[in-house]
């Protein structure tokens, strides 16, 4: 089938059709280009998980697609006491501590702290995952994620495979999964409202709010660290796939309230696993029901579509 087929690679904004099937990088300003190791058989991804392939029936992997917030920690005093005497060598005139921080990893003779500190993750303020680089050349990754100004819209997206429990000298005693990611975006809540193509018949005022919900309502669901399937298909639409932001601003439109969103494994799952994302919006003087849904495939680390966004019916 065509769609299922189709490469996937424009950037969000210059998308012309909110449900074309084609999906990008969340952010024209956020790097696509981070070198990625292929996963084969008999491999290793690093951080002490299998890299078997996931059809062969013994694989261990376990993949993740987070949203959350990239910090750098200092795993002992000693790099605490190295990234201080670094800190005397950079001009730090009028920065705050945050510049500071930021402006110290980012010189080039400085990277050796970047590998020396730990890299945590947090999902709504829980910290979730840490972070290492499956090809070190990525750690150039890690200090974009880290801001001279953060807000508290900022968001990171890690993709990547999730290895064993962190021993307790990893990270000054944090025991939580280890991640190594094959990419991390790094952009905030406006930035990613403004890349999303606006529906014609709709105006910014009525097209912004409509895609904030939806997000929030995705990134907000129980228990979303991105290592199920479930939670990997609804952050990977919130990144991708501008046709759901377009269907919520049009039933916002219309007196629609969003009621539900369901992910289900798809019958079509057989050697790949396909899951049906279900949005459901009723409305709210007739309290009818319109379900909608798209198909994904999970199979592999890189999630990608199958089906566009189309009316669904409950068999």
């Amino acid at each position: 089938m065509n769609e299922q087929n189709e490469t996937i690679e424009r950037p969000m904004e210059q998308s012309t059709k909110a449900n074309d099937l084609r999906s990008t990088a969340p952010l024209p300003e956020a790097r696509t280009t981070a070198s990625i190791a292929p996963q084969s058989g008999g491999g290793t991804c690093g951080c002490g998980c299998a890299a078997s392939s996931p059809s062969n029936g013994t694989s261990t992997v376990s993949y993740v697609y987070a949203i959350g917030r990239v910090e750098a920690r200092f795993p002992n005093l000693s790099a605490e006491k190295e990234f201080a005497q670094a800190t005397g060598r950079t001009e730090t005139a009028g920065k705050t501590d945050q510049q500071t921080f930021h402006a110290v990893l980012s010189k080039r003779e400085n990277r050796y702290l970047v590998r020396q500190l730990c890299w945590v993750l947090t999902i709504q303020g829980m910290d979730t995952y840490l972070l290492t680089a499956r090809d070190p050349a990525d750690v150039d990754l890690l200090v974009e994620a880290i801001r001279p100004a953060p807000t508290p819209n900022d968001i990171d997206v890690v993709i990547g495979l999730r290895g064993p429990i962190a021993s307790p000298e990893m990270c000054n005693g944090l025991m939580v999964p280890i991640v190594a990611f094959d990419q991390i975006y790094s952009f905030d809540r406006d930035a990613l409202v403004k890349a999303i193509p606006r529906p014609e018949k709709t105006t910014a005022a009525q097209f912004a709010p409509a895609a904030e919900e939806l997000f929030n309502r995705i990134i907000q669901m129980t228990d979303n660290a991105g290592a199920t399937d479930e939670h990997r298909a609804l952050n990977y639409l919130a990144m991708r796939y501008p046709a759901i932001y377009a269907k919520a601003a049009e039933e916002f439109g219309q007196a629609s309230s969003l009621t539900g969103v369901e992910v289900r494994l798809s019958p079509l799952s057989g050697t790949r696993n396909i899951v049906d994302v279900i949005f459901s919006y009723t409305n709210r003087n007739t309290d009818f029901t319109e379900k909608f849904s798209v198909r994904c495939d999970m199979t592999e680390e890189f999630p990608f579509l199958v089906t566009k966004l189309s009316p669904y019916y409950d068999r």
